[in-house]
């Protein structure tokens, strides 16, 4: 078993009033040789954007990019028509493929708007752009992990990848067992709040731990917490 750990204090930080934005990843001017990615996991963003601010349009091209709203309400556009609002408790992704352009903008006039923005290397390359969206129960992750997204499970939003992410809000003291989806993939555990141990590593509020070469992962909750696994292919290979 590997493992690595980025304390959420060593995160890259941008903040340009309208969005303070914190990188586990390089991303933007904040560049580190060592903080690439995690296999297919690229970008992993803690976002809080000012009221009734957000992102103008852009393009992105063959990239799986999952926008997780943590508190308030995002507004999302996009090239190929598609207007929506993407609430707290749901999960939305957006497989960019050939080529797709969107603004994400706070729907909220009144109040900030916290979101993860998660962005993994496809399977398939230039495939037509696609977009997906649901909304899952705060109740059904209530000591238990939920999938919300998959690509073989039509409960959660479908990505172009071998990846699922599950969400948990774990009580103190709760332990349980994670198996790896697939041989070859590793787990990056993004801890929301509260402290948890994972295969003996604790990590606590918006710390990030990377695990692989393991088959399985033993979690306990130390304290209330909430937190985010991120299964992905260590090894990135687009066809």
């Amino acid at each position: 078993m590997k493992t690595i750990i980025h304390k959420a204090n060593t995160r890259g930080h941008a903040n340009f009033g309208w969005l303070n934005s914190y990188h586990t990843f390089s991303f933007g001017s904040y560049y580190d040789p060592e903080r690439v990615h995690f296999g297919a996991l690229r970008v992993l963003n803690d976002d809080t954007v000012a009221k009734g601010m957000g992102f103008p349009k852009h393009p992105h091209d063959n990239m799986e990019i999952v926008s997780i709203p943590l508190y308030g309400d995002l507004h999302h556009k996009d090239s190929t028509g598609r207007d929506e609002i993407i609430r707290q408790h749901d999960v939305q992704i957006m497989s960019a493929g050939s080529g797709i352009a969107h603004s994400e903008m706070n729907a909220n006039k009144d109040k900030d708007v916290k979101f993860l923005q998660i962005w993994v290397f496809p399977k398939l390359a230039n495939i037509e752009p696609r977009y997906a969206q649901k909304s899952f129960k705060p109740e059904d992750r209530n000591n238990q992990l939920l999938t919300v997204v998959a690509p073989d499970d039509d409960n959660a939003v479908f990505i172009n990848q071998d990846a699922w992410f599950s969400l948990g809000k774990f009580s103190k003291d709760l332990t349980t067992t994670y198996q790896v989806r697939k041989t070859g993939n590793g787990v990056y555990a993004f801890i929301l709040n509260g402290t948890v141990t994972l295969n003996g590593e604790t990590v606590s509020d918006r710390d990030g731990l990377g695990i692989w070469d393991t088959d399985s992962i033993a979690i306990k909750a130390d304290t209330d917490a909430e937190f985010l696994l991120i299964d992905v292919p260590m090894q990135i290979d687009v066809a």
